[in-house]
């Protein structure tokens, strides 16, 4: 506010009264400054700036939030200016690590890309200009809360592999995921060339909560893909705060598809469009639990030699042995593998307690072929059912729009 000239014949009293008023403004103004600076406590407000010709430029008042020491996390930092403009932000984590923001067009705020993350330190210098041109410079300081619980994430496939045509992204949460939505804005997929996709929640056959993202259809040989999921500071809800983020890189190999016909106890594999050999198989027992399941399997994961028991899937003691060259199709137990106990069925009839079993010979070969993620097409007349999405990744039996449904952001 201008000053009001004193009369000329001010009383003494009144004199002294208006020189503690200056004194008392000066103040105000400086409070806050020292409350805003590098050494003081949680920052608040701060006003910066030099006064411009002729006295009546005013300083700026900064203001950042979150403030305190105990702040919330989970949301972006703040810096708004009053009574001029910011011309630069930078705010730094106790790691050293910079926080990514921008200034408005108009220089009134900034606000970071990122959210603050629980239990982490943060510095904010704030250069800024006032309306009469005069430079400033204004420090703050705040602190967010620990996490009170924390959630971590399984990924598939892993960073530098080469997988199959029908290979998802594959999240899986170590706790419940309430925010879905909040989280699925933070993952990224970014491919090598033009391909649609979209993220699809479901139950885990773990009973854990699982967010995959496949393409409309099988991913095109030799596509790069990259996942960026930039989770640190984003709350799942009850399930507790991510507190990093999570990256992985991949590569799409030979176009491979595995035809199993069980009518005909024939797989047959298909190589960029031409058949490459048919196999004599021998599937699920018909007519009860023993049965295979039809539609799309995914090959998860080449197990080699593993005790098979069937006692872990229901079906008593049927059977405890020791299995060559298992290719995991789902987890409730459905492999293609070595069966030389089965011989005879082969090419002839199914009488497997419910996984695709071929010769010693044949599944050496078929074993050294196929990767993670190719997908095999199964058909036939008895089966249990198709495959679900959670059962491994049967998300293909899905048309794309259901697989577009289970997107949270829909």
């Amino acid at each position: 506010m201008p000053r009001t000239p004193a009369p000329a014949h001010t009383p003494a009293r009144a004199v002294r009264t208006h020189v503690l008023t200056r004194t008392a403004v000066a103040a105000a103004l400086l409070a806050p400054l020292a409350a805003c600076s590098a050494s003081s406590g949680p920052a608040g407000t701060a006003d910066t700036g030099k006064t411009g010709k002729g006295g009546g430029d005013r300083p700026v008042t900064v203001t950042v939030t979150p403030t305190g020491r105990q702040a919330g996390a989970g949301k972006p930092v703040k810096v708004t200016a009053a009574g001029g403009s910011l011309t630069s932000v930078t705010v730094t984590d106790a790691e050293g690590r910079a926080l990514a923001g921008r200034v408005a067009p108009d220089g009134r705020t900034w606000v970071s890309d990122r959210k603050a993350v629980p239990g982490m330190a943060y510095a904010v210098t704030a250069a800024t200009r006032t309306e009469g041109g005069a430079a400033g410079t204004a420090r703050a300081s705040f602190a967010t809360a620990p996490a009170d619980k924390v959630n971590k994430v399984d990924w598939r496939p892993g960073t530098g592999t080469t997988v199959g045509i029908a290979q998802p992204v594959s999240l899986v949460f170590d706790h419940p995921v309430e925010n879905k939505a909040e989280v699925e804005k933070q993952l990224r997929i970014t491919t090598s060339n033009p391909t649609e996709g979209s993220w699809g929640w479901m139950r885990d056959w773990s009973g854990r909560d699982r967010v995959d993202w496949r393409p409309k259809s099988y991913w095109k040989p030799g596509t790069e893909v990259t996942l960026n999921a930039a989770l640190n500071g984003t709350d799942s809800g009850t399930g507790g705060w991510f507190v990093r983020d999570y990256t992985t890189t991949f590569t799409i190999g030979t176009q491979q598809i595995v035809k199993v016909d069980l009518d005909r106890h024939r797989l047959t594999l298909v190589r960029d469009g031409r058949t490459v050999r048919r196999i004599p198989v021998s599937g699920g027992t018909p007519g009860g639990d023993k049965r295979s399941w039809r539609g799309t399997a995914v090959l998860m994961a080449k197990e080699g030699t593993i005790n098979m028991n069937s006692e872990t899937v229901g079906l008593g003691d049927a059977y405890d042995k020791m299995v060559d060259y298992s290719m995991r199709l789902t987890w409730s137990g459905m492999y293609a593998h070595a069966a030389p106990w089965n011989a005879r069925w082969f090419g002839n009839a199914n009488r497997s307690s419910g996984c695709i079993g071929m010769s010693d010979a044949d599944a050496a070969w078929f074993y050294g072929q196929v990767r993670p993620g190719d997908p095999f097409e199964i058909t036939g007349a008895d089966t249990k059912g198709v495959v679900a999405p959670e059962n491994g990744f049967g998300e293909w039996n899905l048309s794309w729009a259901e697989w577009q449904q289970r997107s949270a952001l829909r």
